[in-house]
């Protein structure tokens, strides 16, 4: 899988993101996503709290999510990232 990384830009807020070649698609951090749209400080304890709400999300997150290598602040690391797919769900 080659994979290319860029920045994207929502609303003047940077959205980490990487493409995927073999499936043609982008993935993008889901938490940066959710920082974006809930204007959320700590979109981690966000993503943890709408987990525990609903358990279908919970047991489904699995399949949601695929950890990708991005660029953080503290070098590069696995995140959970996510693509525009619907169909894919």
């Amino acid at each position: 899988m080659t994979k290319q990384q860029a920045v994207q830009l929502f609303e003047e807020k940077k959205i980490r993101s990487v493409w995927d070649d073999e499936q043609e698609k982008w993935y993008f951090s889901i938490s940066d996503v959710v920082e974006v749209l809930t204007e959320s400080t700590n979109p981690t304890d966000y993503i943890k709290k709408m987990k525990k709400r609903d358990p279908m999300l919970a047991k489904g997150w699995g399949q949601i999510v695929t950890p990708l290598s991005l660029q953080t602040a503290g070098g590069k690391q696995r995140v959970n990232c996510a693509s525009l797919v619907l169909s894919d769900l």
